[in-house]
């Protein structure tokens, strides 16, 4: 079979898609592309290359190389880390895509996975079940970059019939990786802490709720998304993409539940704002239909599950 090569494949979401990639395509058909990160564990365990996505003689060198039929292009700066630098975030997530899609066009890629995210709303999006199709006008360098993602996705699909596929996810929780620079953090945060203190300070409201999403379901759904029949799909760039709801004192209280004792406090800083700027919950009508997509976990399934592989992963690393 032809390679997969996935950008970014040291990150909180690619840690986790790579090996499931290997298991059932085979450890020598995914080529991990790193920027500074060294893959650990059972990462370690096949090919990898050196690779900055601003540099497309890289790229391009690597599909070459390995024969590459599918591109998984996860690179990129996050909101919180963006907002810091946004001229970096506009460096690797723009320069990056475009770079990844002219080697895809060149290169006669047959399919292009890119995720985008709930960052691609703004204030002005209606924040309940936020439709599929609506206003797209972000407060975050990360969320125009990805409302420029999704628009280039779509155009290189209708001008050139390249199979760019591409889903808004919401916050990604995991046990396996920690915070990577993301508004959503405190969702993953909080569970560490609980573990280790029996208290957190957050840095969003009580009250402030998002979509959010288990990292089992989100490695499932661009899976899925990428096995899908093309003829099945009237979206391609932007499938909305939800799992569960909840505010961030309904997550400490679940936490609680498991964790007698446990407190958290709330002090918000500048990450509020962005998390105001979201929806609350996500329609994903479109991606159940078309793809057949369903999550598997919601906030209870989550945090048990949560605490009892942390716990674990801390008890080893001491």
């Amino acid at each position: 079979m032809k390679k997969i090569f996935v950008t970014g494949a040291t990150g909180q979401i690619g840690s986790e898609l790579v090996p499931e990639l290997r298991k059932k395509y085979g450890r020598d058909n995914v080529i991990m592309g790193l920027f500074d990160k060294q893959p650990e564990g059972d990462l370690a365990d096949g090919p990898s290359e050196k690779c900055d996505v601003r540099d497309k003689k890289k790229i391009e060198e690597i599909v070459r190389e390995y024969g590459v039929g599918s591109i998984i292009h996860l690179s990129s700066i996050l909101s919180a880390t963006g907002e810091q630098n946004p001229q970096l975030a506009f460096d690797v997530n723009m320069k990056g895509l475009y770079n990844v899609l002219e080697v895809s066009k060149e290169q006669s890629i047959e399919k292009l996975i890119y995720p985008s995210s709930i960052a691609v709303f703004g204030p002005d999006t209606p924040k309940e079940n936020t439709p599929n199709e609506t206003i797209l006008r972000p407060s975050t360098m990360y969320g125009i970059t990805k409302v420029a993602g999704e628009l280039l996705g779509n155009y290189y699909f209708e001008k050139f019939g390249l199979d760019v596929r591409g889903l808004r996810y919401p916050g990604i929780i995991s046990w396996k990786t920690p915070p990577g620079g993301g508004t959503t953090d405190y969702a993953v945060a909080i569970y560490y802490e609980a573990i280790k203190q029996k208290k957190y300070t957050c840095f969003v409201r009580e009250d402030t709720m998002l979509p959010m999403m288990y990292m089992p379901d989100a490695i499932k759904a661009l899976m899925d998304l990428a096995e899908a029949k093309l003829g099945n799909l009237k979206h391609h760039a932007d499938y909305n993409l939800g799992a569960m709801s909840f505010t961030a004192g309904e997550l400490a209280e679940s936490i609680k539940q498991e964790i007698p004792g446990f407190t958290c406090t709330y002090e918000p800083d500048f990450r509020q704002k962005i998390a105001d700027s979201w929806p609350k919950s996500i329609d994903d009508s479109a991606a159940r239909k078309e793809w057949g997509w369903k999550p598997e976990y919601d906030l209870t399934a989550m945090t048990k599950d949560m605490l009892k592989n942390l716990k674990e992963k801390l008890k080893e690393e001491k």
